[in-house]
């Protein structure tokens, strides 16, 4: 063969070797979040991009999803890394409850973190009339996307205020967005966003529409038990609030999947509090996540990676 040729090869070789070697190194986090008009959405986006910028070798994607029950549904199926979570949904996947949306224990899921807490914020356009749970009756109210993190939690506080669906007028099953411009058009009554406090959609309706804020008493959330708890919805959270709220609220994790790498898992989980301040940039709930709390109260085991995270900062002994 003449040298040339040789030459020639080798270098398509080294060629072929240099362009494979980064595929082959490269890690791949798709980001589950919810609906864009949520709390979940502009989270993970600021999250896939901290991971895209500080991790070598990693690609990031953010998927918009009905939230909580289909993200742990694709974390079991592979088919993402990183999900947000409530924590009522992250137990009934863990225990395969079929009612919540899982045929069968979704046996892969890790915990990386407990983040913040989702509040259950039930608002009603004022000429509703509405004030109360109990004047739900016979009215129109949107409960989220079927199966949907918000909609067990709907289910929840109905069941415990005594009421069931049949009680209600009409039942949307409608994500944030959509449930606000039906609300605006007068063609929907009220809507149950379990969200964190400042959710868009509800600042975006309380600047247009006059609202009620409808309180969830103490005793109300109390009856349901962990992982609720009772909260408060401050005042001036929305345009046209002038009172704090009573409600309930529910811790939301980041989870992620057994089949994700330890050192992967550590730094993502290392990554996500360090970068907090980012976090409260992208939305006011990124405010209330805090290192100290994030080992706490999962109902599904911590991925190893993060454990290896929360020893190093003295949380786990």
């Amino acid at each position: 063969m003449p040298v040339f040729l040789k030459a020639f090869g080798a270098a398509l070789a080294v060629a072929s070797l240099m362009s494979a070697a980064p595929a082959r190194a490269q890690n791949f986090i798709n980001v589950l979040t919810g609906g864009t008009s949520g709390v979940y959405y502009p989270l993970g986006v600021a999250i896939g991009k901290i991971y895209g910028d500080k991790i070598p070798n990693v690609k990031t994607q953010v998927q918009a999803t009905k939230a909580s029950v289909e993200n742990l549904i694709l974390l079991q199926q592979g088919r993402g890394e990183l999900a947000f979570a409530l924590g009522d949904s992250l137990k009934a996947a863990w225990d395969g409850e079929e009612e919540a949306g899982f045929k069968t224990k979704l046996d892969k899921l890790r915990t990386l973190g407990a983040i913040y807490p989702n509040y259950i914020q039930i608002v009603a356009t004022a000429e509703s009339g509405i004030r109360t749970l109990a004047d739900l009756k016979g009215k129109s109210l949107s409960v989220g996307a079927p199966k949907s993190g918000t909609e067990l939690n709907s289910r929840a506080i109905l069941t415990a205020a005594g009421m069931s669906y049949k009680d209600i007028g009409k039942i949307e099953y409608l994500p944030f967005a959509e449930s606000v411009d039906l609300m605006k058009n007068r063609q929907l009554t009220a809507t149950l966003q379990s969200a964190g406090l400042g959710v868009a959609s509800l600042k975006d309706l309380s600047t247009s529409t006059a609202i009620t804020v409808v309180s969830v008493p103490k005793e109300v959330v109390e009856k349901i038990g962990l992982p609720f708890v009772p909260a408060i919805i401050p005042a001036k959270t929305y345009s046209g609030q002038d009172n704090d709220v009573p409600t309930a609220a529910v811790i939301n994790y980041l989870v992620t999947s057994s089949a994700v790498s330890d050192d992967l898992a550590y730094q993502m989980t290392k990554l996500i509090f360090e970068a907090l301040p980012e976090l409260a940039n992208a939305h006011a709930a990124g405010k209330e996540i805090k290192l100290e709390t994030a080992a706490d109260g999962s109902p599904v085991p911590l991925h190893p990676g993060a454990i290896r995270y929360y020893k190093e900062k003295g949380l786990i002994k």
